[in-house]
């Protein structure tokens, strides 16, 4: 019989990507979420029965133990970037990750691959970056053979970057941004699958991982890259610090007062984080290591941008009939 993994968030930005190349590899996938309903569309990544969603809170032991009854492997892409209710960064990405793991090694598992992310650092000045550096830390105490992978910013169809930029373009012709001057190092989400598949099969030494794209770019530069992949012109507007956070903490009043009905366009948590470089560190294991070679955002963002630019899927036809007629 196949072998088993359970994929607690399989059904998230990367954890789709993964539910699916583990699927694609011959493993018994089971998608671990909170709405196993708003999960189908993992079924069809493999044959009939291959691949099941189903039911698990990450903070509570009888649900994760449940969700990795006969499991071989372990992969943990549980996290966020707002606290909603009683999904807080703590209960998260701190107790959570350190619950997996802990769950995982009494069931005497011996593979468990844990996504984290650049930055996280138990002194950071963010609950984000404290929580996933507490979370990788209890990872580790319960599985020190545990594969960590901290991957950049990371992009795809799916995303909630250039998805969420792309999308404002369309109200305005300015674009702002806090932190123009912030470097990433833009992931692939696909390439993240393949460092966590890599990991499951055995084939990277335990450790931290550090995964980022070939590029470097500020902020704004992605902006830029962004706009000329939609073909539309706006002016990039920085928003200093001291003023998104003041814009934060009135977002973040505002969501809490309407119970969660007014979204935070961004918090005071993410201003924290958008001060610090988010890139790769020096000396550190990377996609090197685990013999994969990053795709760059040129060879990605216009398979799914496309649908930004002015006359959508119409716009190379356009400019292919100025060119005829000059």
């Amino acid at each position: 019989m196949s072998k088993l993994v359970t994929i607690y968030g399989g059904s998230g930005f990367v954890g789709r990507y993964i539910a699916r190349r583990m699927a694609k590899d011959g493993w018994r996938v089971r998608v671990a979420v909170r709405r196993p309903n708003e999960a189908i569309f993992v079924k069809p990544y493999g044959v009939v029965g291959q691949v099941e969603p189903i039911l698990c809170n990450i903070r509570d032991d009888n649900s994760v133990r449940a969700a990795m009854q006969g499991a071989d492997a372990v992969v943990n892409c549980v996290g966020i970037l707002a606290e909603s209710g009683k999904n807080t960064f703590d209960a998260v990405q701190s107790e959570g990750a350190g619950r997996v793991a802990r769950i995982a090694a009494e069931a005497g598992i011996s593979t468990l691959v844990h996504v984290s992310a650049i930055g996280a650092d138990a002194d950071g000045e963010s609950d984000y970056q404290r929580t996933k550096a507490e979370g990788e830390a209890a990872v580790l105490e319960h599985m020190p053979n545990a594969v960590i992978l901290r991957p950049s910013i990371v992009f795809g169809p799916e995303d909630q970057f250039f998805n969420r930029f792309a999308g404002m373009t369309r109200l305005g012709p300015i674009l702002p941004v806090v932190g123009a001057d912030t470097k990433f190092q833009p992931v692939y989400v696909d390439d993240v699958a393949k460092a966590a598949c890599v990991a499951v099969a055995g084939k990277a030494e335990p450790g931290v991982y550090e995964l980022g794209g070939p590029d470097i770019n500020t902020f704004r530069e992605l902006m830029q890259h962004m706009l000329t992949v939609i073909r539309r012109r706006r002016l990039i507007l920085n928003i200093p610090f001291f003023a998104a956070s003041i814009m934060g903490g009135l977002f973040d009043f505002a969501n809490t007062i309407s119970f969660g009905l007014i979204p935070a366009m961004i918090t005071r948590d993410q201003v924290k984080n958008l001060r610090h470089d988010n890139v790769v560190g020096n000396g550190v294991k990377t996609f090197a290591d685990l013999g994969i070679k990053p795709v760059a955002i040129e060879a990605v963002l216009p398979d799914y941008l496309w649908r930004f630019r002015p006359s959508g899927q119409y716009t190379g036809i356009k400019e292919s009939a100025r060119n005829l007629r000059t």
